[in-house]
Parts: structure tokens; sequence; C-alpha cells
């Protein structure tokens, strides 16, 4: 399982990476492309847009021909996306280039969770996401940091080729080190008919539907704090490039800490009680957080504490509902998780265009965003949770 979890956490590093490295060079892209704020993230949004809606292939395509095929595809469309990336004149083609590299991206997303699903179901399941969270949580600890380091000895554009250098990685291990999960008895034609009957069963499953937008709102809180985090710690709070991709790592690091006891305690307690929990404290902190900074009480230290705090609840939420909304899916697990991955990726990037006009660069709209996903969130658990009974085991 070890071994598993770094290929996959690998892989699927590769598409956080695509936003945490470049976010430190938000104002330098602002500066030299000669654009405006908002501009410089719509770069962000086209991404996650991006990012949702190819998800929709990736997972029917893998249930038709393995999940190896869609790997290479896909990080050979990023590789070309950010190539785009590096080489933009103007901020209308830096747009064009990252919504290429998000429908590259998207891959590393969907199929990794195919690949979970493939191998095993419930605790079991939820430990593998959570030892890939793992992996992963390198990315908002150290891409922040690399992206800064990179535009002090280079620009923002050497930040894009070190993507493109990981996407040629990523390729050469899925060639050599990720095996293929999906046996040929178990893949499914796809098919107009085939498709709509399985986003049909998918659609119209409550527990499915209802585990992914409580995860989703949940990730639509991170989308919240990325698009703004790097204007409020180095505007509001004026910290320097570096100093910010520290206070966004120690954000971070409550997350990927606790998801690692996620499976333990699902085991222990039941996984749907662990997330209505997990939830209500996400709720709390972030409530607490909006009250405190509206009183004149938002400084630094409070900002990072309380976020840390409603991450770190999140850290049981996300890798659960995940496992969770795929458990009885595996059939068309491919297809349960690019559809699930979309509607969550789009959920946040809409989140971000509606709300987008309140964001003014300081920090009481984007902890008000973030407390608003936190009630969407409390509300469905109540809905959802009390009917739910997920499963347990490897796959037979």
């Amino acid at each position: 399982m070890l071994r598993t979890a770094a290929i996959l956490g690998l892989l699927a590093a590769i598409g956080p990476f695509a936003v945490d490295m470049y976010l430190p060079a938000f104002p330098a892209i602002e500066k030299g492309l000669g654009t405006s704020v908002s501009s410089a993230q719509m770069t962000l949004t086209v991404y996650f847009i991006a990012f949702g809606i190819a998800q929709l292939f990736y997972g029917p395509f893998s249930d038709q021909v393995g999940r190896k095929p869609p790997l290479y595809l896909g990080l050979a469309i990023f590789a070309i996306g950010t190539i785009g990336c590096a080489l933009s004149p103007t901020i209308e083609w830096l747009l064009v280039s990252r919504f290429i590299q998000g429908i590259g991206g998207a891959v590393v997303m969907v199929v990794p969770r195919a690949i979970i699903r493939d191998m095993y179901t419930g605790p079991q399941a939820t430990r593998l996401m959570a030892m890939v969270m793992l992996v992963i949580s390198v990315s908002p600890m150290l891409a922040p940091l690399a992206g800064s380091w990179l535009i002090l000895i280079a620009d923002w554009r050497a930040i894009f080729w070190v993507l493109f250098a990981a996407a040629l990685i990523g390729i050469v291990i899925t060639g050599y080190m990720q095996p293929e999960t999906l046996e040929k008895h178990h893949r499914v034609p796809v098919n107009v008919r085939t498709l709509f009957r399985g986003c049909r069963i998918l659609l119209t499953d409550p527990t499915f539907m209802g585990v992914t937008f409580i995860g989703g709102f949940g990730m639509a809180s991170f989308f919240v704090f990325v698009a703004n985090a790097s204007f409020i710690y180095t505007g509001q709070f004026g910290l320097s490039a570096t100093q910010f991709s520290l206070a966004f790592a120690v954000n971070a690091i409550g997350f990927f800490a606790t998801s690692q006891l996620a499976a333990g305690l699902g085991e222990k307690f039941g996984m749907e009680r662990v997330v209505s929990l997990a939830v209500l404290g996400f709720a709390g902190f972030s409530l607490l957080l909006v009250a405190l900074t509206y009183a004149g009480f938002g400084s630094l230290l409070v900002t990072i504490s309380f976020l840390f705090l409603a991450n770190a609840c999140l850290g049981f939420v996300i890798p659960t509902t995940m496992v969770i909304a795929l458990d009885n899916h595996g059939d068309i697990a491919g297809l349960a998780s690019s559809l699930g991955g979309t509607l969550q990726m789009l959920a946040g990037g809409l989140f971000i265009v509606v709300m987008g006009p309140f964001f003014d660069g300081t920090t009481f709209p984007m902890v008000v965003a973030i407390a608003l996903c936190a009630i969407a969130s409390t509300i469905l658990t109540w809905r959802i949770l009390p009917n739910t009974k997920s499963t347990q085991g490897e796959r037979t």
C-alpha cells in the first residue's frame, strides 16, 4: 500500500502543483503582463473550470480502456498547456494556456481515485486515500516556497518550465511504476447510452450527490482561500513572497495531518459520524473567525490559527466523503470519480466567480465566503448522512 500511495500521490500532486507553485507569482504576473488583480485571479478560475469539465471525459475513458492510457493523454495535454503558459506574451494567451493546462491536469484527479476504488473500499480505501493526500501535501507546503524562490532567481515563467518537467516525470512514472489496475473483463464500453445510464444512476443517488457536495463545498473553501491568500497576506498583512509561502503552508499542514487519522477513526466510530462531527467543527471555526474579523480582531495570527483549525476539520471530511461517494459504484468507478470531481470543481470555480465582486484584497470577504461553504456543508450533512451506510473491505 505504501508504494501505491507514493506513486499515486506523486501523480496526483501534479495538479495541485500547477496551482500552489504559482500563487506567489500573482503580483509578478499582474505587473509583468500589465494586467489587473481580477485578471490574475481569473487564470486560477479558468484552470479550475477546465479541470472540472475535463474530468467528465477521463473517467468514462478510463472505464473503457484502462487507467494508464488516460494518464498518458492528460499529462501530454498538461505539458503542452504548460509550455503555452511559459511563453505567454499577454494575459489572454496565459488564460487560454491555463485552460489547456487544466484540461490535461484533470486526469490526475480522476484516475488515481478510480485506481484506489479498483483496489479497495471502505476504511481501507480511506486509508490509502489519506496516504495519497500525505504525498500531495508536499505541494501546499513546498510548492509556494519553490515558486517564490524561482521568482527571486529568475521570473514567474520559470515556474511553468518546472511544471513542464513535472509532467514529463509523471509520464515516466505512469509508464514504468504504475501497473494497470482495471482488468479487461471489468472494462465498460462507453457509448452515449451507457454514459447517460451511468450518469442517471449517479445523479439520482442521494448519497453520491450529497457526500460529493459535502466534500465539494469544503474544497470550494480551499479555492476561495487560494484565490485570495497571496493578495491578502502580501497586501493587507505586508508579508514577503517567502513569508506568504510559509503562512500558506501552515494552513495546509492541519488538513493533511488530520487526513491521516480519518481511516482509523472511521473504522472505530463509522465514517459518517466522523464526517458529521468534522463538518460541525469546520462550521464552528469558520463562523468564529468571521465574528472575530468583523469585531476588529482579525490579525494575521488569528486568521492563520482559525484557518488552520478549520482546515484540520476538512482533513477528516474530504478523503472520507470521496470514498463514501464511490463505495457503491465500483462498476462505474471512473465515471463516478469524474462526475463527482467535475461537480466539486465547478462548484468551487463558480463560487469564486459569484463571490469575486466582493473580494477586495482584505480578510473579511474571504472568511465570509469560507463560512458560507461551511454552512452549506453542514446543511447537507444533516440531511444526507443519517440515511447513509457505507460499505467496508476490499473489492471482491
